[in-house]
């Protein structure tokens, strides 16, 4: 006769791998409307990735600024300068991923806030957190400010 013993880790694995499984869907589907906000920023990420200075500029509010947390420094820049600083040649393949972007909206103004990965020839040079606010303008949503942070110890989010 065989007796089965009670084990309370098998009646919680149905509810672990349904966990594990909203673990990593996301929260929600983004709307029309966070699309629209998110836009401009994979806009000036796509144009870094391309060396595409003017794609870049595109994505931009005129007179914005960026500033760049490092953990020897911090330094702001204004959005052209920045720009200066991407070059237009070069054989190493930029790349900046973001991932689970939080979007907030009220109205004309609204804020990104993302985790993210910088790439070069595809493997991870850096990583941190990327915060930019906009603005929207005729219509249009355009970056009036970007801050982010950044560390070479990229195993996990800070």
């Amino acid at each position: 006769m065989h007796v089965r013993r009670f084990s309370p880790f098998r009646s919680l694995l149905p509810a672990c791998a349904a966990l594990a499984a909203l673990a990593t869907a996301p929260l929600h589907a983004a709307t029309p409307e966070e699309k629209a906000v998110l836009a401009p920023f994979q806009a000036l990420l796509d144009g870094i990735g391309k060396r595409d200075h003017e794609m870049m500029r595109a994505a931009l509010l005129p007179g914005g600024m960026i500033t760049l947390t490092r953990p020897e420094k911090t330094t702001q820049l204004h959005f052209d300068a920045f720009i200066d600083h991407v070059p237009t040649s070069g054989t190493q393949k930029l790349e900046e991923r973001i991932h689970d972007p939080l979007v907030k909206i009220d109205d004309n103004i609204a804020m990104i806030w993302a985790p993210y990965e910088f790439l070069i020839d595809g493997k991870v040079d850096h990583c941190g957190t990327d915060i930019a606010h906009l603005v929207k303008r005729d219509g249009k949503w355009l970056i009036a400010g970007i801050a982010d942070n950044g560390r070479k110890e990229c195993g996990t989010s800070k």
